[in-house]
């Protein structure tokens, strides 16, 4: 998609396209400021300008109906195109390598294609999570180019799928390399957050990565503890529902589950690698979180031959009522179970797939049901008492037995 040709915008979202990038471009524009979306996705470029959400985000298509043909929302999938815009915010990803350590060069790539026309009074924001002191590496590389434009680092914190309502309910942090590029940052945000707060470069990448990664450390403890306690043959939901009755210090512990997606696996290992792999707790977690699939395939194993199997798998989103498979433990789930043997459908509610089938056929047709993320749908779904079911999160309405009862 060519430049849309509005003489200027006060904000320019890269990546604008994507799911960390089209919120924020929404709510900015909704808020009075002139956006331009910036994506190498043109098919997602006139999907948006067509006035169609590419992926679930809830508000998203009624917001998008609002603001687009009022001006104040453009689209370019060209880089020249950031030459009209005061404020560049950067949602490129920064993935973790096969050794687990922080990978820049997406980010690198994109800021190779940008400076070329980027004007030292722009000031760019980055908003995607970076390992700590990624911000200050990023301003050295500008400077290093001969550019001093000003560089702020304020993390996105929402949960996907809610990001329209959370970037308009939650603090926003803000940080700088400069007291200009902070106020830039600040002026920007008090806009469509209700309260910013200001700390220093570190300080935020910090806040962004502990946030994750101890989410992720819940998670895995209740995971490990689900494990112990489904290998001695009880239900462990069963279980923490006994426990939580009425004693409300143990109401924070969460449910078994899968742990994945792009954010809080990688987030977690951006601090092992900070801490040069001696993050103990986050690489108990990963072990813990990732090995779940294994457990579930090892106990059913010792229970039935595999092979003369048909295994179904409800939810391949890495996260309810999402369509992102993002690095999904379905498929790792999947995967292992062909390895023993197993004939393997996949279903999902929203992510698409030719090769999907839908969930009543999924159920009637395989001996083993496996819920691999708890969409709403399945809450109501029948599935008959003869079926051998596995419910992590207790969602399934004829919810029979775990991997081990």
């Amino acid at each position: 998609m060519k430049e849309n040709p509005a003489p200027s915008c006060d904000v320019c979202v890269v990546g604008g396209a994507g799911r960390v990038g089209l919120p924020l471009a929404l709510v900015l524009a909704d808020s009075g400021f002139k956006t331009l979306i910036l994506d190498i996705n043109e098919t997602a470029l006139k999907t948006i300008a067509q006035g169609a959400m590419p992926y679930r985000e809830e508000g998203g298509q009624t917001l998008l109906k609002k603001v687009n043909g009022t001006g104040r929302l453009t689209f370019s999938s060209e880089a020249n195109s950031i030459t009209r815009a005061a404020v560049v915010v950067l949602t490129v990803g920064t993935p973790i390598d096969e050794f687990h350590n922080p990978n820049l060069s997406l980010l690198i790539r994109c800021l190779e294609g940008l400076i070329p026309h980027l004007g030292d009074e722009q000031t760019i924001i980055l908003r995607s999570t970076i390992a700590p002191g990624t911000t200050n590496y990023i301003d050295g590389y500008l400077r290093s180019r001969g550019k001093k434009i000003g560089l702020a680092f304020c993390p996105e914190r929402v949960v996907q799928g809610k990001a329209i309502e959370e970037i308009r309910a939650l603090p926003q942090l803000v940080s700088g390399t400069s007291p200009e590029a902070l106020a830039v940052a600040r002026t920007l945000f008090s806009k469509i957050a209700p309260e910013v707060v200001e700390m220093s470069p570190l300080e935020a990448e910090f806040a962004k990565l502990v946030c994750n990664a101890f989410r992720y450390m819940q998670f895995a403890a209740t995971n490990q503890l689900y494990m112990a306690v489904e290998s001695a043959g009880l239900d462990y939901c069963e279980l923490l529902s006994k426990m939580k009755r009425g004693y409300p210090r143990m109401g924070s512990i969460p449910g078994p589950g899968f742990a994945a997606g792009p954010c809080l696996m990688k987030d977690t290992m951006q601090l092992f690698a900070f801490q040069k792999h001696n993050f103990v707790l986050g690489q108990m977690a990963m072990t813990i979180n990732e090995g779940l699939p294994n457990f579930i395939v090892e106990q059913l194993a010792r229970r039935f031959d595999l092979r003369t199997k048909r295994v179904g798998i409800l939810g391949m989103a890495f996260k309810a009522d999402s369509d992102d498979i993002r690095d999904s433990l379905s498929y790792k789930l999947g995967k292992l179970l062909r390895f023993h043997g197993a004939d393997v459908s996949y279903s999902d509610e929203y992510a698409k797939d030719p090769t999907f089938v839908d969930k009543e056929t999924l159920v009637r047709e395989c001996d083993v049901i496996i819920l691999g993320v708890p969409h709403a749908a399945y809450r109501s779904l029948h599935v008959p008492r003869e079926k051998e079911i596995v419910d992590l999160w207790s969602a399934l309405p004829s919810r029979q037995a775990s991997p081990t009862a």
